[in-house]
């Protein structure tokens, strides 16, 4: 589901606000565990790092709350409500102008990648913030939070700065736990669409790779049942799994009804047992008898294979040919003989080999069975080796907060998909900057009546929590963050996107970072 971002009048962004009944408290932050057990964020770990990072790599971009084109106005809007002010990032720096031809981009930025609603891995961009322990991520607020299913947060959360076609060059990082604005995790208010969240230490697998095994669910009576424990492994914050899916199964019981089944189950309930051969069977399990078929319909060169629906049973036996048709052959030649073949009607032969010809034949098998269903899948384990925290390896951007509108500010995001009339402008492979003053906007429909606009034309896929930078330093590539991309808006009606927004960051931003910020997460492994 898109929402539609409504850049719109005043009037309608009053009838907004007047639903929200409650006043934001910027002293009480709400924070909810990601994965509050190291052994939890191990198996996070695992999830993305196994099967060759099998999901990191087939990981789209998260489309919801994106957008679609619309007009909007820059009258109204956001405002300050204490002293601009900033605090410090990982270094010092001075203004930067956007007259820059060549931007060197910041090693803070990356991709945050978890479980949407739909079930599948699903990408944002992000970036690094300094911190006490540094160990603070700054993304879009529905990049963490799930607003499409309300399912509280989005699963598996992991930051990876500098990601690049599965390379991690900074190992990942696991949440730990995401702090956001009363007002968004309550109302889910668009004006404070931003998250900040803790990690732990980054990880990198050790020299032993990746393993794990596979996962084997009881038996449900029902399909809902098996549905329902599937949804619970994929919830589960504990364990990491993958290729889930449910399974029809049939369960031995002498109550149960005869049923055709697989051969695969008979052989399972018979073990050790010839198949082609008269039994005896498990009580319960019974064969067919072999039916001899014709050669043009046996379907293999081998002596024995399994239907494609896997319910009948093929093989072929050798037998002697017929001493009359043996007698009847041609002889071989001299040389034939010489050379110690022996000539079997139209078949050269070993010598110590006899005329012999094929019979073919098939059986079916039933059993007394319930029918049942079963979870399976795989479940990962990994090696893991600890690289340290994220704030060490790439550093961290400051935070901005009160500023003027009209600032000059460089967006750092992850942009992807195309433009409204079908323009596929960027990939999402790498990471791409842009240069606007900040103007006031709002949207409604996002319950947004106080945000800030900067004209860019990163397209809604993939920027969601693009970082808007405020002094960025080229040298040092840090600056003060000031915003997060939550939307983008087609403003000329052009059909290309021209318009992404952000919440103003103000004193009650500062109040969720500072929550946030001082929280320290640990080490995993």
């Amino acid at each position: 589901m898109k929402r539609t971002l409504a850049l719109g009048g005043v009037a309608a962004g009053l009838l907004a606000s007047a639903a929200i009944a409650a006043p934001a408290h910027a002293d009480s932050v709400p924070a909810v565990n990601l994965a509050n057990t190291n052994f939890a964020a191990q198996q996070v770990a695992a999830f993305w790092y196994g099967q060759a990072k099998a999901n990191l790599i087939n990981a789209t971009p998260y489309t919801v709350e994106t957008t679609v084109p619309t007009k909007h106005v820059s009258t109204g809007g956001a405002s300050a409500d204490t002293k601009a002010g900033v605090v410090g990032s990982s270094g010092d720096q001075k203004a930067a102008s956007g007259s820059l031809k060549n931007v060197n981009l910041p090693k803070t930025t990356g991709k945050v990648f978890f479980i949407g609603a739909d079930g599948k891995p699903h990408w944002c961009s992000a970036t690094s913030v300094q911190s006490q322990y540094k160990n603070l991520v700054a993304t879009a607020g529905h990049c963490v939070y799930d607003t499409k299913s309300n399912a509280t947060t989005l699963d598996k959360w992991v930051f990876i700065p500098g990601y690049y076609e599965g390379k991690t060059p900074w190992g990942i990082y696991v949440g730990k736990t995401a702090y956001t604005h009363y007002d968004y995790s309550v109302y889910e208010d668009g004006d404070r669409d931003y998250a900040f969240v803790t990690v732990y230490n980054g990880v990198v697998p050790t020299e032993g790779g990746t393993s794990g095994g596979k996962y084997e669910s009881r038996v449900y009576h029902n399909k809902w049942d098996a549905y329902r424990a599937k949804r619970k492994l994929q919830a589960d914050k504990t364990t990491g799994y993958s290729k889930l899916e449910v399974v029809e199964v049939n369960k031995l019981s002498r109550f149960g009804k005869e049923t055709a089944v697989s051969v695969a189950d008979f052989q399972a309930w018979n073990k050790g047992r010839n198949l082609t051969g008269n039994g005896p069977w498990t009580p319960g399990t019974s064969a067919s008898e072999a039916k001899e078929i014709s050669k043009n319909e046996y379907r293999s060169w081998k002596d024995s294979y399994v239907s494609k629906d896997g319910k009948t049973l093929y093989w072929r036996t050798k037998v002697q040919a017929p001493a009359a048709a043996a007698s009847a052959s041609p002889s071989p030649s001299a040389s034939a003989q010489a050379q110690g073949n022996k000539w079997q009607g139209n078949n050269w032969g070993h010598r110590d080999q006899g005329h012999f010809e094929y019979k073919y034949f098939s059986r079916t098998f039933t059993a007394k069975v319930i029918t049942g269903y079963k979870v399976v899948g795989l479940k990962l384990s990994i090696g893991l080796k600890d690289v340290g925290t994220l704030g060490s390896n790439v550093g961290g951007q400051g935070l901005a907060y009160n500023q003027k509108i009209g600032t000059g500010i460089f967006e750092f995001g992850y942009p992807s998909g195309s433009h409204p009339d079908g323009n596929y402008a960027f990939s999402g492979k790498t990471q791409k900057w842009a240069y606007g003053k900040t103007f006031k906007a709002s949207a409604p429909s996002l319950k947004a009546e106080e945000l800030v606009g900067i004209k860019s034309s990163f397209t809604g896929e993939g920027s969601i929590g693009s970082a808007w930078l405020y002094r960025y330093s080229n040298a040092k590539r840090l600056g003060y963050l000031n915003g997060v991309t939550i939307a983008v808006s087609d403003t000329d009606g052009n059909n290309r996107i021209d318009t992404n927004v952000s919440p103003y960051f103000d004193g009650e931003t500062l109040g969720v970072y500072k929550a946030a910020a001082a929280n320290w997460s640990g080490k995993i492994v």
